[in-house]
């Protein structure tokens, strides 16, 4: 019966693998993977094999012109708390006219949510950090992809993925032979500190607006100086822009969100948050709730700003052609 099982489970694989190569050649495929949901990273360092286990899925596209017998770099990019936008594809498109796959990871649909503004419990940042390294080890395999040439860049939460991601204890618990070709986090929210400072060799770059109070920029800024001596990291802040610039559509107030300025938290070695002044791990819903409770008010401006948009645009072109070619 094993011996039949292992046939299949090969069979299985041989056939997903050979649907796989003809869907690819019209260009686009949904492809499917095994991942877990952890609620935070402490989860993950401490606990990952007895994480509950989910299904996940994203859209892998090629390159326009792509050529099946060509190896090509992808980017996997993660949206924010409010699911994919059009503003998120536009960046998408430019890579693919530039010759670099994409790969739309699927985190909230693939869980049956549509957004988790204002709460951030139903999805978390440590859930997609675990789908994105899951996404590259399904990619890694995938003959038309450049397996050493995998990114990742994200928008809001999903840039805190993107930043995250190339947090070294994160990555040691989940596999430590994955390295992200580079990493770009758009308006990522930068409100906690860990105490190993270490993100790896790869480059990361973070873009965000100078007015943003959804993920406040000097949270990033006061971040990035505290890992530049030992980290390939960098800061581009746009003025009078505001959270979610790069959208083409004005100025909105989200009265579910979190206003973060007077947010900055501590993380341990372990992933677990601490709650300020009492230094309580943040591990549970509860926890986080309460942690943003004492410091998170109500009703963030979001929306966009045309010049910060254009500049993120090309930037983001520039700095993936430079990090993946």
């Amino acid at each position: 019966m094993k011996i039949l099982k292992k046939g299949v489970i090969r069979y299985l694989l041989i056939l997903s693998t050979v649907l796989l190569g003809i869907f690819l050649s019209f260009g686009q495929d949904t492809i499917y993977f095994q991942s877990a949901n952890p609620f935070s990273f402490y989860d993950i360092i401490t606990d990952l094999d007895n994480q509950e286990k989910q299904q996940v899925y994203g859209v892998l596209t090629l390159p326009d012109g792509f050529k099946s017998t060509t190896q090509y770099p992808v980017i996997i990019a993660v949206a924010g708390s409010n699911g994919w936008s059009d503003h998120h594809r536009d960046y998408l498109n430019i890579y693919r006219k530039n010759g670099i796959a994409t790969f739309e990871l699927c985190s909230f649909q693939s869980r049956s949510v549509k957004s988790t503004v204002g709460s951030q419990t139903q999805v978390t940042t440590a859930m997609m950090v675990l789908d994105s390294y899951r996404a590259f080890e399904m990619l890694a395999d995938i003959r038309m992809i450049k397996k050493s040439k995998i990114a990742i860049t994200g928008w809001s939460l999903g840039g805190g993925v993107s930043l995250f991601s190339a947090w070294s204890p994160l990555k040691n618990a989940i596999n430590p032979n994955i390295v992200f070709a580079a990493h770009l986090p758009i308006y990522p929210p930068c409100i906690v500190t860990p105490s190993i400072l270490d993100f790896g060799a790869s480059p990361i770059h973070i873009l965000i607006g100078e007015l943003d109070n959804w993920t406040p920029s000097d949270a990033c800024e006061d971040l990035v100086n505290k890992l530049e001596k030992n980290t390939n990291i960098d800061l581009t802040i746009y003025p009078n822009a505001h959270h979610s610039f790069d959208r083409l559509s004005p100025l909105k107030i989200q009265e579910k969100g979190y206003i973060l300025e007077d947010c900055r938290f501590e993380m341990n070695k372990n992933g677990a948050v601490l709650m300020n002044f009492f230094k309580i791990p943040m591990i549970n819903s509860f926890l986080q709730k309460m942690g943003l409770f004492i410091c998170a008010k109500r009703g963030p401006t979001y929306g966009g700003n045309y010049e910060a948009r254009e500049k993120a645009l090309i930037f983001s072109k520039e700095f993936m052609l430079k990090h993946l070619y």
